[in-house]
């Protein structure tokens, strides 16, 4: 066994992770002391004997504050893993002993969100309603790191190509088509006919750019010989995308289950122009070999029996 091998497995404590993370979070050793209720020269030191021990520099200390060097990063991504499994094994054990049913934390892209991951809740918690479900929103970019750490037990929305990875399990649930929605009153709402070239100097509420359905709406006024449009809000929130459907009021692009949700509640219209462009379908993803809480086994069923019945 390697040093660092006996090092992580037994050397390591609860409390020098704790202040690992802390530290690499305020990027200063008073503010840090004044979160973990120590003074300085107690974390200075408890900083120093963490480095003898691995023999490594994982801060490095300036007038400007403190700095992971590249060891310190990969350190604190492991105590942030471990205090991840630990606060959710704490959970599990609490919820044993009072009888609920445990917790599962869900990140959730716009896609998901309105529909499938309200359903999957509903169907949840009337099985287990004392189980709690802790729901992250986001896109990939944010979602998928707090996944890799542990702070989220599974993602839900749409399986991007281009984040696949040996280290996540992915599993479709069905293919998911965009529209275009608006103001229940705007004027285009009204139009029975509708062409890209109606929409191009419009104002809209977009996916992130780095979304396959965002390139793709690009790549459809491209083909209408159009310029995309170039007064943009990018969001991957689901209140946000509301919110300036409504007040902007711009155009929103959704996906049709959530377009039909916003419909039926009177937030908004889908106008009458197709989208015919080809998108990865919405799935859920976990990290592959990540042993599962009861919890969070009995979400992904939710989830699974919710897709069938969209």
């Amino acid at each position: 066994m390697s040093d660092i091998d006996r090092v992580l497995r037994s050397n390591l404590k609860l409390r020098h992770l704790q202040l690992l993370v802390a530290l690499d979070q305020f990027r200063h050793l008073g503010r840090t002391a004044e979160f973990l209720s120590l003074t300085q020269p107690a974390v200075s030191k408890t900083l120093a004997e963490i480095e003898r021990t691995f023999g490594l520099d994982l801060f490095v200390r300036s007038t400007r504050g403190t700095e992971p060097t590249a060891y310190g990063a990969t350190v604190v991504r492991f105590a942030r893993s471990v205090l991840a499994d630990y606060a959710r094994t704490r959970d599990e054990i609490a919820a044993v002993a009072s009888g609920a049913a445990g917790r599962t934390s869900v990140g959730a892209m716009v896609v998901a969100t309105p529909v499938l991951l309200a359903h999957a809740v509903e169907l949840l918690k009337a099985h287990s309603s004392q189980t709690t479900v802790a729901i992250e929103e986001g896109d990939l970019t944010r979602l998928l790191p707090r996944l890799r750490v542990g702070e989220l037990d599974l993602l839900v929305g749409r399986l991007e190509p281009g984040y696949a990875a040996p280290d996540l399990a992915t599993e479709a649930l069905y293919e998911e088509p965009m529209s275009i929605v608006a103001h229940p009153d705007h004027p285009l709402t009204r139009k029975r006919r509708l062409d890209w070239s109606d929409l191009a100097a419009l104002p809209w509420v977009v996916p992130p750019p780095w979304a396959s359905s965002r390139i793709k709406l690009n790549q459809m006024f491209y083909k209408q010989g159009l310029n995309p449009p170039v007064d943009l809000i990018e969001t991957a929130s689901f209140l946000a995308t509301i919110t300036f459907v409504r007040r902007r009021p711009a155009i929103g692009f959704v996906a049709r289950s959530v377009a039909r949700h916003l419909e039926r509640e009177g937030l908004a219209k889908i106008l009458r122009i197709e989208v015919p462009i080809e998108l990865p379908p919405v799935g859920i993803i976990t990290m592959r070999g990540r042993m599962r809480t009861p919890a969070s086994e009995q979400m992904i069923e939710c989830l699974r029996r919710a897709a069938k019945a969209k």
